[in-house]
């Protein structure tokens, strides 16, 4: 009986990592970067007016949250109008996949930019 209980120690220990280390790789396995956005309508592509939207909606934000001024709030929206007359441009004749690629590059390089902006503390040390 001694001798079972020997064996069997380091067995359930086994189990029970490998048990462990398997419900945990697919989470490890996932990638911390986002994304592309897919949805189901728009040909698999979120549409411009979210996607305008939801950057929109964290510049406004910043300004109330007085985390981004005027100046910089101005410039971030000037780049979301531009990045937006560029898609638009892209989609007249249909969007390739280069196209979806540089776009979404384009659009997480703005929300990188207002993140940021938002708490670059606009010069303050406080």
């Amino acid at each position: 009986m001694a001798k079972f209980k020997t064996l069997m120690i380091p067995v359930l220990a086994a189990t029970t990592a490998a048990v462990a280390l398997g419900a945990a790789l697919p989470a490890a396995a996932q990638s911390y970067r986002h994304a592309p956005v897919y949805e189901s309508r728009h040909d698999g592509w979120r549409s411009i007016h979210q996607r305008k939207y939801n950057l929109d909606r964290r510049i406004d934000q910043g300004v109330r949250t007085r985390q981004l001024s005027v100046r910089e709030a101005s410039r971030l929206k000037n780049e979301l109008n531009s990045l937006v007359r560029l898609e638009r441009a892209y989609q007249r004749d249909g969007l390739s996949r280069r196209e979806r690629m540089e776009l979404d590059r384009r659009y997480d390089a703005l929300s990188a930019k207002i993140r940021y902006e938002r708490r670059d503390h606009n010069g303050r040390r406080w």
